[in-house]
């Protein structure tokens, strides 16, 4: 208990650093700041604005009153990390549900770490502890990689390094942000889990994609089905094979075929299908070639 007192105290004691104008602490270089940074600080609530790079969008109300309720009962336990921007201006960095539920609850002040970062890495700093941290629904999981794939130019390789996930695993999630909008919603929503995306994606043709949603949401299908379903769909696209020719229903001798040929002057092409049916078919080489056989078929 005594150990805490002193570190609570310790907090204010730093607080008050940070409030006095002589000693603005603006990078790691700068006086004072080894007493500042990396620790826990009770910063004003007021002076903290929200990280525009948070990936969470959606805060569930019930969620935030039940952490409000603790607060409320045992304090902010989990500091929140903020970086300085100017003399007593902080920006989140992580932890919103526990600011968000600490102001719902009056406080005035949250421990926190204090951080320099410049933009970036205070991207990077608020996409992957969020990530590794929070139960961030399947999209907003997916955007925050691909936050970092086009404002901090990571790769798949690098982001597994940063945020100890397997690359095959960052793949996936990025893959759903190709599902049609509507599908995207009924993920983070809850409609349909991360499984039925992953099996609804190997389909390119959106509208499909979303008959496919509809069918999953009205009649409850489980992973397995939906997988099912995509299979027989890819499988209805694949040309059917071609049925082998029946065979000639009656054989027509060469001696018949060699009659036409004698009689026209010309190879003639005899051909007869399984139903008996068949054609003849007689060529010539020119007008003149073409009067001789009329001539013919005529007497």
């Amino acid at each position: 208990m005594a150990k805490a007192i002193k570190k609570q105290a310790l907090g204010r004691g730093l607080s008050a650093l940070l409030k006095d104008p002589e000693n603005d602490i603006k990078s790691v270089a700068d006086k004072n700041a080894d007493k500042v940074v990396g620790n826990i600080i009770e910063l004003e609530i007021e002076a903290i604005e929200i990280n525009p790079f948070q990936p969470r969008s959606n805060f569930n109300e019930e969620s935030l009153r039940e952490l409000a309720t603790s607060i409320k009962e045992l304090g902010v336990i989990q500091p929140i990390t903020v970086r300085k921007l100017d003399f007593n201006k902080y920006q989140l960095i992580s932890g919103e549900r526990r600011l968000r539920a600490s102001t719902l609850v009056g406080l005035k002040t949250v421990p926190a770490y204090i951080r320099i970062a410049n933009d970036n890495e205070s991207l990077v700093m608020a996409l992957v502890e969020n990530i590794q941290r929070h139960d961030l629904d399947p999209i907003e999981i997916a955007l925050s990689y691909q936050r970092l794939i086009d404002e901090i130019q990571l790769t798949q390789e690098q982001m597994s390094e940063r945020v100890g996930k397997k690359r095959s695993t960052i793949a996936n999630y990025l893959r759903l942000l190709k599902l049609d909008p509507i599908i995207q919603t009924g993920i983070r929503d809850g409609f349909i889990s991360m499984g039925h995306g992953r099996a609804i994606i190997n389909i390119e043709d959106q509208d499909i994609q979303t008959d496919i949603y509809q069918k999953i949401v009205s009649q409850n299908l489980s992973v397995r089905d939906t997988e099912a379903l995509v299979k027989n769909y890819q499988e209805s696209l694949k040309p059917k094979p071609a049925g082998k020719p029946k065979a000639a229903s009656f054989e027509i001798a060469d001696a018949h075929k060699s009659t036409f040929t004698n009689y026209f002057g010309t190879k003639v092409d005899v051909k007869v299908a399984g139903n008996g049916k068949g054609k003849i078919t007689i060529p010539f080489h020119s007008e003149e070639d073409f009067n001789r056989i009329i001539k013919l078929i005529n007497e």
